[in-house]
């Protein structure tokens, strides 16, 4: 039997509301850091598939929420495409070479890096109750695109956006060939069990209109009806992080199941304006989390009342942060639990 987050990506409405938080696997669970320090950095734990599933499944454990996001990266699609990932401590994670200084004609693929995260997931699947719900995942090509171009993050992809006025064409490659591996990527996550899956756009704040019509609405419709073709049953979450006054036109125009929205949202605003019906997942601030108290328990009520007469995951604006006190996630859980319309 499906469990409550896949009816409600499904469009029904039931009084109950799922919960499952971004970054609900990471550094603020005590048993997750310890398993790090036994076992190395991020890449090794990744790779690991015993690791990375035990992982998966601590905060199901621990709290009982209804979705197990796989542990991973968006990053594995480049990794997968030929470039050298890693992870360094306190700089993040760096590719090379760089798209800005070399062509995509010469990385020569590795889609061998991929099966080890399908085989997490099928351990994944195979260990939670049938009631959870199994998250897979994949960035979006603009986010995934900015780290290839520019070999790292950055506060505004200054570089990435610079390439994309340049030479447009080039970039429509690079981001043409994200489209075609990261279809291929979660459409293995799907075959080995994951029920419902999200592409992550974190930075598509950074674009201007036409650059978001281009670049993050034209290729995640283009992901969304290939994996539609291939698996029609299975929700796709978009999550076009700082989106803003753009995200009805994305929801529209995408085709995802469900739309995410960060805490920069206005739940009133956004439940006025996305199509009716359409299944938001979000929206709490982390920081309120963080934060604890009345504060918690209003911003977490009000999002809640927002959405009140549509479908409703609940979920943070982004990411838990690592010094989250695991008592607050514990009050946020028997606040939505005990929510109902």
């Amino acid at each position: 039997m499906p469990g409550l987050l896949l009816d409600t990506l499904r469009k029904t409405n039931p009084g109950k509301r799922p919960i499952w938080l971004m970054r609900q696997a990471g550094r603020y669970l005590p048993e997750y850091r310890a398993l790090r320090a036994d076992k190395g950095g991020f890449l090794a734990l990744v790779y690991d598939t015993d690791a990375a599933a035990e992982i998966t499944l601590q905060p199901i454990r621990r709290f009982g929420f209804d979705g197990a996001i796989l542990f991973s990266d968006i990053l594995i699609v480049p990794y997968a495409m030929g470039q050298d990932l890693e992870f360094l401590a306190g700089e993040g994670p760096k590719l090379s070479p760089r798209l800005v200084d070399s062509a995509l004609g010469n990385l020569s693929a590795v889609p061998e890096r991929l099966t080890p995260i399908y085989e997490t997931v099928r351990k994944v699947r195979a260990a939670l109750d049938d009631d959870k719900t199994m998250l897979g995942f994949a960035g979006s090509p603009w986010t995934v695109a900015t780290y290839m171009c520019a070999g790292e993050g950055s506060r505004d992809q200054h570089e990435t956006r610079a390439m994309a006025y340049r030479d447009p064409q080039a970039f429509g490659e690079v981001i043409q060939a994200i489209v075609g591996v990261t279809v291929e990527y979660l459409s293995g996550q799907i075959e080995a069990g994951a029920e419902a899956v999200q592409l992550f756009d974190s930075w598509a704040g950074s674009l201007s209109p036409a650059q978001f019509e281009q670049w993050v609405i034209a290729p995640n419709a283009a992901i969304t009806a290939a994996i539609k073709a291939r698996h029609p049953e299975t929700p796709i979450i978009g999550f076009p992080k700082g989106a803003g006054e753009k995200l009805p036109a994305y929801a529209r125009e995408t085709g995802v199941d469900a739309v995410g929205i960060d805490e920069t949202i206005d739940p009133v605003w956004a439940a006025r304006e996305l199509p009716q019906g359409l299944p938001v997942q979000g929206n709490l601030d982390p920081l309120l989390l963080l934060s604890g108290g009345e504060a918690l328990e209003s911003g977490a009520r009000r999002v809640l009342d927002a959405f009140a007469d549509r479908p409703h995951v609940f979920n943070l604006g982004h990411g838990i942060g690592q010094f989250t006190p695991i008592e607050n996630v514990e009050a946020l859980l028997r606040i939505v639990r005990g929510w109902s319309r």
